[in-house]
C-alpha cells in the first residue's frame, strides 16, 4: 500500500492489526464498526474481536473501500442489518461544530515524546479547522485490558480447532506459545475476562456522552524493528504485555470504529500516527475529520523511496 503497489488492501484487527501496520507504514487504516463488514472468509484469531477494514493512502479512498464492502451479509450472521449511509458524498463538508474530545494525559503519558508532540499538533490543526475540542477524561484502562489475552488466546483456541493441538509442532514458536496460552483457559478465566471487557465498555460509554469523536495516537511509539521472534519478541512466561495495544484494545472490545491517519516523522524518518475514535456507526464522521485533517496537511502524501 504504502509503496503505491495498489489502490487499497484489507486488513483484519483484533487487537490493532489495521492500525499498527497503517501507522507503521505512514498510511490510513480505517477499523469499521464490529459487524460493518462481513467476516464470511476470514480465518478468525478471535471472533468476538475481529474486525475487517480498509488500508488505504487516504481517507477518501478508505471511504471508497468501505462503501463498497460494508453491510449484511447472510453468510456472517453477527454482520449488522443497518444500511450503509453514503460515506463518499459529503466527506468535503467540513467538521465546524464536531465535538472532538481530547485527554492530553491519556495522549500523551507514556507516550514517545516526538509522538505525543505531533498527536497535539494534529489536534490543534482540528480545532482551526471548526472542531470543538472537549477535554476528557478516561479512566485507567490497564486492568480491564489485562483480559484481552485471555479473550483473545481462547477464541483463537477455538478458531484453529481443526489443526490445534493436532499439528501444533508445525505452527511457528510465537503463535504456538499464543494457542499454549489459550489451552490454559478455564471457563471461569474466560467468564471473568469478559465481565471486564463489559465493564470497561460500559465505562468507555460515559466518555463518549459529551463528544462526537476522540482523538487520541494509535501507538505509543514510533514504529520499531520487526524481530525474527515476531512483532512482540518470544512469548513471555509471565503474559502478554498490553502496553502496546492500550490505544487499539479498547476500541476491539467495545467494537467502536477508529481511522488511523498519519500526523507528521520522527527525526528518524519514521511515520507517526494520529487516531480518531467514533461511535458506533460513525464512520461517515470519522471519514470526514480525517478527510479535513488531510486537506490541512501533507502527511498522508509522502511516499516511501522505493
Amino acid at each position: 500500500m504504502a509503496a503505491g503497489l495498489c489502490f487499497g488492501s484489507l486488513g483484519s484487527d483484533t487487537g490493532g492489526s489495521i492500525r499498527f501496520p497503517a501507522a507503521a507504514c505512514g498510511i490510513v487504516g480505517l477499523k469499521p464498526t464490529w459487524g460493518r463488514v462481513s467476516r464470511y472468509g476470514v480465518l478468525a484469531l478471535a471472533e468476538s474481536l475481529d474486525h475487517v477494514g480498509p488500508m488505504t493512502r487516504s481517507t477518501l479512498d478508505a471511504a471508497i473501500m468501505l462503501q463498497a464492502i460494508a453491510g449484511h451479509d447472510p453468510h456472517d450472521p453477527t454482520s449488522l442489518l443497518e444500511p450503509v449511509p453514503d460515506m463518499v458524498t459529503n466527506i468535503a463538508s467540513g467538521i465546524k461544530g464536531v465535538r472532538l474530545g481530547f485527554d492530553a494525559q491519556y495522549a500523551t503519558q507514556g507516550v514517545d515524546s516526538e509522538l505525543a508532540e505531533a498527536v497535539v499538533a494534529g489536534v490543534r490543526v482540528l480545532e482551526s479547522l471548526g472542531a470543538t475540542i472537549v477535554p476528557v477524561q478516561l479512566p485507567d484502562l490497564a486492568p480491564y485490558l489485562a483480559a484481552w489475552p485471555t479473550l483473545c488466546t481462547a477464541e483463537a483456541v477455538a478458531a484453529h480447532a481443526a489443526t490445534y493441538p493436532s499439528r501444533r509442532d508445525a505452527y511457528g514458536p510465537w503463535f504456538r506459545g499464543w494457542l499454549d496460552l489459550g489451552a490454559s483457559v478455564s471457563g471461569a478465566d474466560y467468564a471473568r475476562a469478559n465481565n471486564l471487557r463489559a465493564a470497561c465498555n460500559g465505562l468507555l460509554r460515559a466518555v463518549w456522552q459529551p463528544i462526537d469523536a476522540l482523538a487520541c495516537p494509535s501507538m505509543p511509539a514510533p514504529p520499531f524493528p520487526v524481530t525474527p521472534e515476531g512483532l512482540y519478541g518470544p512469548m513471555p512466561d509471565g503474559g502478554f504485555n498490553m502496553a502496546h495495544l492500550r490505544f487499539t484494545a479498547p476500541y476491539n472490545f467495545n467494537g467502536a470504529p477508529t481511522l488511523s491517519v498519519p500526523c507528521g516523522l520522527s527525526r528518524d524518518g519514521l511515520p507517526l500516527s494520529l487516531q480518531f475514535v467514533g461511535k458506533h456507526l460513525g464512520e461517515p464522521l470519522l471519514c470526514r475529520i480525517g478527510h479535513a485533517y488531510e486537506q490541512a496537511t501533507t502527511w498522508h502524501t509522502l511516499r516511501p523511496p522505493v
